[in-house]
Parts: C-alpha cells; structure tokens; sequence
C-alpha cells in the first residue's frame, strides 16, 4: 500500500491508474479504524479495481465542546490493518493540505432542509463541516464511488443529496452496520464507555428492536418514540432523540402505503454519545 500527503502525489497515482482504464474506489475516515472500516474497504474492493482510503481528523464538523483533542489518532494501526485489508493507497493529509486559508477561512458548503434536523440541531455546524471535507476529498479523488456505513445514517443522506445536487459524477455506496455480537453498533467511540456502560450500551440496539415490533403490531409512531424514549432514559440514557423517520428526507412519516421509514437513536451513556439507527421495513 502507498502512503501519501500531499494533494500532487495523490493525483499522480491516482492518474497512473486511470490511464490504465481502472477504477476507484474511495474510503473517507477519521481513522482509529474497526471492523466496521474495514467492512467498508472490502465492500470498495469488491466494487473497484483500486481502493483508496484516508484519514483526516476533520476540525470543521467538531463543536466547541466536542471531542476533536481527544479524538483517537492512530495512524500506524491504520496504516496496519489497510494493509492488510489489501487497500491501494492511503491518504493521511495535513489539516494545511485541506484546509490552505485555515479551518476558520475555509469555504464552507451547506446542504439545507436535511442538515437542520436531528445531528444538525444537536450539533450545529457539524454537517456543514461534514460537507465541505467531504467535497474537498471527492475533488482530490475523484472516484467512482464511495462507500459509507449506514450508522451514520443522516450523514448517509446527506452525503447522497449533495453528490445529486453538485451533479458529481460519483455512486454512492451504503454499507450495512457491523454490530458487535451483544447488538451494539461498532464506533470508534465505543472505547470512551466504562465497563459497566460497555455492558449497559447495547440497550440502544434492543430499543430500536422494540421499537419495530410495536410499529409492526399496529401502534402509532408517536407512542412508539415516546416509549422507545422512556425506555432509555430508565436504562440511564440521556436521549437526544429518538424517533422514526421517512428513510429518504427524514421527514416525519406521512402513514402514505408503502413509506418506508427508519428509526434513530442518538443518546448519552456518561459522557459518550452513541447513535443507532434500524430500517423498519
């Protein structure tokens, strides 16, 4: 596997391939990677013939109380298990590289309606930071396609209305959650929880369970939320939501034949926040 910093080496290669008449696949990361990463460089792989990943702890989708100091920074591991993933070429810029004016001049890219809801009014700002690196990452790459995880499912969204709306000639590639054996979806903050909130943590997993089957059995999605929520809180969860969605605009449901929704999960477990989301069809 190559590793690079620069923007120049990584077109280079990237042109190398292309004139070759290969294709690429492409992997944004923050890095600190787990199996869930790696299930999405095997799914590029499968789908591309070069894979290219990178790493870059993004400044700009970090809030002033967020955890972007103490944000895991293991490029080495990284660099171990892409390798051994069989990805092609790693990309681990500077922040100078991305960011030439300085995170706080950059250009800034909002995507409306999908990014005010949710993430977005928990988290100010984050999807507009969220956007611009990913932007600035398809424009030094320019892949084929991309691949992210579904548990980051608004982002998924809304990574998906900006490819259509900026008309990037890019397929966007959705790769199922990797869940530990007990339910919980697999994070990189999952090594913030203590023991005991380890043990308590896939309860978020159970409630999004629950709620399916009350939905299934005929009850409102309103009572569903409320008791999903109850349960949560109970459990020692600090909510920040917990609700179904229309799984394409994350509207509220309409109850039109054939909607099909999601329910999503962002809530506290002492100091960490886990989301979770489950499709309901």
């Amino acid at each position: 596997m190559q590793t690079v910093q620069d923007a120049a080496a990584l077109r280079a290669t990237i042109r190398g391939w292309r004139s070759q008449g290969q294709t690429v696949g492409f992997v944004p990361t923050m890095g600190n990677l787990h199996a869930g990463h790696q299930s999405l460089i095997r799914l590029a792989r499968a789908r591309a013939d070069k894979v290219v990943a990178s790493v870059f702890v993004n400044p700009t989708q970090f809030g002033p109380n967020e955890d972007f100091e103490r944000y895991p920074r293991t490029l080495a591991q990284d660099s171990a298990a892409l390798t051994e993933q069989e990805c092609d070429l790693l990309f681990a810029p500077e922040v100078a590289t991305l960011y030439p004016f300085g995170p706080a001049s950059t250009v800034l890219l909002r995507v409306p309606e999908i990014t005010t809801m949710l993430e977005g009014a928990h988290r100010p700002g984050h999807f507009d930071g969220m956007a611009t690196v990913v932007c600035k990452l398809f424009n030094l790459v320019q892949p084929d396609l991309a691949v992210f995880g579904q548990k980051d499912f608004q982002q998924l969204r809304v990574i998906e209305r900006m490819v259509r709306d900026l008309s990037l000639p890019i397929k966007v590639v959705s790769a199922p959650i990797l869940r530990a054996d007990d339910g919980l979806a697999l994070s990189s903050r999952n090594q913030y929880l203590s023991p005991e909130e380890r043990s308590r943590a896939p309860y978020i997993h159970s409630t999004l369970l629950q709620m399916r089957e009350l939905l299934d059995a005929g009850h409102a999605w309103q009572a569903v939320e409320q008791a999903a929520h109850a349960r949560l809180v109970r459990a020692g969860f600090a909510p920040d939501y917990v609700v179904i969605r229309d799984v394409e605009n994350l509207a509220e449901p309409s109850g039109q034949v054939g909607e099909r929704l999601v329910a999503l999960v962002a809530a506290r477990l002492g100091s960490t926040r886990l989301i979770d989301n489950l499709l309901l069809d």
